[in-house]
C-alpha cells in the first residue's frame, strides 16, 4: 500500500464519525430569562443518549429546538454534517426526527389506525395504515391491534401507538420524553427491548428521564444540564444513580429519612364497599374496601385509566357516593359531603393535574393558597378573605418547601412543574391534615424536588396523619408505602404489606393477573 493510501486510511480512522445531529453554541431566551446558554451537544447513530437535569434546567427548550418547535436566538444545528434551520415539527419529521411526548396526543374515540393516520400524509387509506401498523408491530415486537378504540387501551399500549406512529415515518433520530413514567415493569422491559432493537438498526435515540437506574442500564452517554448550561458529560454505566443526581443538582442528594412505622392505632379513613357507576369516558368503581390507620401510608398502584381518577374524585368529594357511609373519616360518614365539608373535617387533597386542578395558573400563589385555606377558617376573618394572611402563608410555603421563583408572589403558571408541585403539597401539609389523599405526587418532577416531596410525605405520616398515595411510579410506592393495593378495571386488590410484594407481583396485578397466575401467565 502506498504512503498516500496509508496516510488517508490513518486520517479516516482518526477522524470521528459525523454526528447525526450536532448543536453548537445554542442560545434561547424568553425575555430576560436565558433557558439555553451556549449549549454544545451531539448525538450519533446507533447510540442511546440521555439528557438529564432538574425541572427548569433547559432540557425541554433544547429538545423543542431539535424538533423544530422553537427557534434558537443564537448558535447552529447540523444534521449529518450539514447546517439546517428548523422552523416547524413538519420540517423536523421530513428530515428524519421523531418525538414521543410525555403526554400522549391521541383521540380516545378513534381507533389505533385512525390515530396513526392523522400523522401520515393524506391519501393513505385506513386499510393500508392498518397493514403498515401490523408490519411495524411485528418487526419491533410492539403488539397493537389497529382496530381497537384508544379508550380501551392501557397507558403502555397508548405509548406503543405513539412509537409506531413515529416509526412509520422512518426516523433517523427518535426523542423520548419520560417514556416509562406510566408503564408497568413488564411494559418498561418491552419498551427497552424495542429501543435496543432500534439502536442496533443504527438509529439515534435521545432519552429524557428522571429514572436514573434506567439511564444507567440503557444509555451509552449522558449530557447533564443545570440552569440552562451543560455542566457534565459522562458514561452513565460508570456512575451511580446518586452520583448522577448530584451532577444534576450540583450537590449530594440525601437519602429519604424513614422513621419507625406508627400505624397500629386509630383507623382514620375507611372505604367500605364503595361502588360508583361509570361516568362518561371513565371507569366504574366496584366494591372498593380499604382502611388507613393513623401514621400509615397506603399506596394505590395501577396503570393509568383503571379508576385512579374516579377513586380520587370519590375520596375528595368531587364525586359524591350514593351511600354516605361508604367513605368514613374516623366515625363520620362523608360520602355525601362536598370537598369543603371534608376539608373542615381535616382532610386534604392533592390531585394529579397541577395546573388547572390543584392550582389556577393565572392566579398568584397567595390567591391559590386561599383555594383550600378558606375551608377551615385559616384564611378568613369575619366572613372576609384574609389576603394578607394568604400572602404570609404563600411565603411560608415557598420558604419551607424550597419553591423557587424570581418573584415573591408569582403567578402559579410561571413556576416549573416541580416548584408548583412543591407549593401545592406544602399548602396542604401546613394545614396539618388528619388525612391526605395525593395522586402522582412526583410525576415529571426532578430528583431533588422528588426527594423533598417524598420526605415531606414521610414526615407528615410520622406526625400521625393517614395518607393515601395514588401513583403509577412503583419506585415511589416501594419507597414510601407501608402497604400497597392495586387498582385494575375499577376493582382493587387486597392491601398487602410492602415487604411481601415484589415489583413483578405488582406489575402482574396492574395487568389484571392474580399473583397465583404468575406461572400460568
Amino acid at each position: 500500500m502506498s504512503a498516500a493510501l496509508l496516510s488517508a486510511a490513518s486520517d479516516h480512522q482518526a477522524r470521528p464519525p459525523i454526528a447525526r445531529v450536532r448543536l453548537t453554541g445554542i442560545c434561547k431566551s424568553f425575555g430576560d430569562f436565558l433557558a439555553n446558554d451556549h449549549i454544545d451537544f451531539d448525538l450519533h447513530d446507533g447510540e442511546i443518549h440521555a439528557l438529564l437535569g432538574e425541572n427548569g434546567a433547559g432540557k425541554s427548550t433544547l429538545v423543542k429546538i431539535i424538533y423544530g418547535l422553537l427557534e434558537p436566538n443564537g448558535g447552529s444545528m447540523s444534521w449529518q454534517g450539514e447546517l439546517v434551520r428548523l422552523t416547524s415539527p413538519q420540517q423536523a419529521r421530513a428530515l428524519g426526527i421523531g418525538m414521543v411526548f410525555q403526554h400522549f396526543s391521541l383521540f380516545d374515540a378513534l381507533s389505533v389506525s385512525e390515530n396513526v393516520a392523522l400523522a401520515l400524509p393524506e391519501g393513505i387509506g385506513l386499510d393500508q395504515v392498518a397493514a403498515r401498523i401490523k408490519e411495524v408491530s411485528e418487526r419491533y415486537d410492539i403488539a397493537l391491534d389497529p382496530d381497537r378504540p384508544v379508550w380501551t387501551l392501557s397507558a403502555g399500549e397508548r405509548q406503543r401507538i405513539e412509537i409506531a406512529r413515529c416509526l412509520l415515518q422512518d426516523p433517523k433520530l427518535l426523542i423520548l420524553d419520560e417514556p416509562t413514567s406510566v408503564l408497568t415493569p413488564q411494559e418498561a422491559d418491552s419498551l427497552f427491548a424495542t429501543l435496543l432493537r432500534l439502536k442496533q438498526e443504527g438509529r439515534a435515540i435521545l432519552y429524557i428521564s428522571h429514572k436514573l437506574d434506567e439511564v444507567q442500564c440503557l444509555c451509552d452517554r449522558a449530557t447533564i444540564m443545570r440552569q440552562g448550561r451543560v455542566v457534565a458529560r459522562c458514561n452513565p454505566k460508570m456512575e451511580t444513580a446518586r452520583s448522577l443526581a448530584a451532577l444534576m443538582v450540583g450537590a449530594q442528594v440525601d437519602h429519604i429519612k424513614s422513621t419507625a412505622s406508627q400505624h397500629n392505632g386509630l383507623v382514620r379513613l375507611t372505604i367500605d364497599h364503595l361502588t360508583l357507576s361509570q361516568p362518561e369516558h371513565g371507569i366504574a368503581l366496584h366494591d372498593i374496601s380499604l382502611q388507613v390507620r393513623a401514621g400509615e401510608i397506603l399506596g394505590i398502584a395501577g396503570i393509568a385509566g383503571n379508576g385512579q381518577a374516579e377513586l380520587f374524585a370519590a375520596l375528595s368529594g368531587e364525586t359524591l357516593s350514593p351511600n354516605p357511609a361508604s367513605i368514613r373519616l374516623e366515625d363520620v360518614a362523608i360520602g355525601q359531603m362536598d370537598i369543603t365539608q371534608r376539608r373542615r373535617l381535616s382532610a386534604a387533597f392533592v390531585p394529579e393535574e397541577r395546573n388547572g386542578h390543584a392550582a389556577a395558573p393565572e392566579f398568584l400563589l397567595s390567591e391559590n393558597a386561599i383555594l383550600s385555606g378558606h375551608a377551615d377558617g385559616q384564611l378568613t376573618r369575619w366572613m372576609l378573605l384574609d389576603f394578607a394572611g394568604a400572602r404570609q402563608l404563600a411565603r411560608k410555603v415557598m420558604a419551607r418547601f424550597d419553591v423557587r421563583s424570581a418573584a415573591t408572589d408569582p403567578l402559579a403558571g410561571s413556576l416549573s412543574g416541580g416548584n408548583l408541585q412543591k407549593f401545592v403539597l406544602g399548602r396542604e401539609i401546613l394545614r396539618k391534615p388528619k388525612v391526605l389523599i395525593i395522586m402522582q405526587p412526583t410525576w415529571g418532577v426532578d430528583a431533588s424536588a422528588a426527594m423533598a416531596i417524598r420526605q415531606a410525605l414521610i414526615d407528615l405520616a410520622s406526625s400521625g396523619a393517614s395518607l393515601v398515595l395514588i401513583s403509577q411510579d412503583l419506585d415511589e410506592l416501594l419507597d414510601l408505602a407501608d402497604s400497597i393495593a392495586v387498582l385494575h378495571a375499577g376493582r382493587i386488590s387486597l392491601a398487602t404489606a410492602r415487604d411481601e410484594l415484589t415489583r413483578d407481583d405488582i406489575g402482574l396485578l396492574m395487568m389484571g393477573l392474580k399473583l397465583g397466575d404468575h406461572h400460568a401467565a
